[in-house]
């Protein structure tokens, strides 16, 4: 298998586009398939966030709009990584696993925006606005060639991702004894350096997965590939906009 086919994008790895003939005897992915279907799923998680977003701001109290976003965003949360599973597992069911994902994935993206919204007036739309913004601007820098991608690039975008999964896995683990890391987490110049490097290594995840759609449509991989590779832009917008957040919610504290 070429090395143009690593990322560490969990959907978009090497065996997603691991298909023997190059081809199915029907009609390939395209790029632009996988396009319109990525702009189907941000259309689904926008509404579904939306919703939750409403239902927050329309409780009469902060306990009761809280208490309304719990269940949802846990069941969005944890259905979302359920659902993203399977469709990694069974790429064949991506039309459908997909959509189902984006709707409980916006239960979380809502929820979580209306808390950070409450806290810090107009967050929301900024974070919006850079995700999207980031979005355009690395696929400009990618198609032009400014970005070119090739192994030593790779290998340096696994690492980081690995490492930064690694870390949040750990922070998650500790926090059950009690173990904070507070100076990551605060809004001081340690934090803030922290999360512009996540946000970077997040924004780099693009343009790989902007290289692995490529290839299978080159590939001429199946149809249902699209669906799956909008799939898979949509897990790292979903962490880039998260991430974004958190950064703007260091920046406003300080002031």
């Amino acid at each position: 298998m070429p090395q143009l086919m690593r990322t560490t994008n969990p959907a978009l790895n090497e065996q997603a586009f691991r298909y023997t003939g190059l081809s199915t005897l029907g009609e390939g992915m395209t790029v632009s398939g996988a396009v319109n279907k990525a702009g189907i799923l941000l259309v689904l998680c926008v509404a579904s966030a939306a919703w939750t977003w409403n239902r927050f701001f329309a409780a009469s109290s902060v306990e009761e709009a809280m208490a309304a976003m719990a269940p949802l965003v846990m069941v969005g949360g944890i259905g979302g990584l359920i659902v993203a599973m399977v469709t990694i597992f069974k790429k064949e069911w991506s039309a459908i696993t997909a959509p189902v994902y984006a709707l409980l994935e916006g239960l979380v993206l809502g929820g979580i925006s209306a808390m950070f919204e409450m806290r810090f007036h107009g967050i929301a739309i900024q974070a919006v606005s850079l995700t999207f913004g980031t979005l355009v601007v690395m696929l400009l820098a990618y198609r032009s060639g400014l970005i070119k991608v090739n192994d030593k690039m790779r290998l340096g975008i696994v690492a980081a991702t690995g490492g930064i999964m690694l870390f949040y896995l750990a922070e998650f683990i500790l926090g059950f004894f009690g173990v904070r890391f507070a100076a990551v987490n605060s809004a001081g110049p340690i934090g803030i350096i922290f999360s512009l490097i996540v946000v970077g290594v997040a924004a780099m995840n693009l343009v790989l997965d902007f290289d692995l759609i490529e290839t299978g449509a080159r590939w001429n991989a199946p149809k249902y590939m699209e669906w799956y590779s909008g799939f898979a832009l949509m897990v790292t917008l979903i962490w880039l906009y998260l991430e974004m957040l958190r950064l703007l919610s260091k920046f406003r504290s300080r002031s």
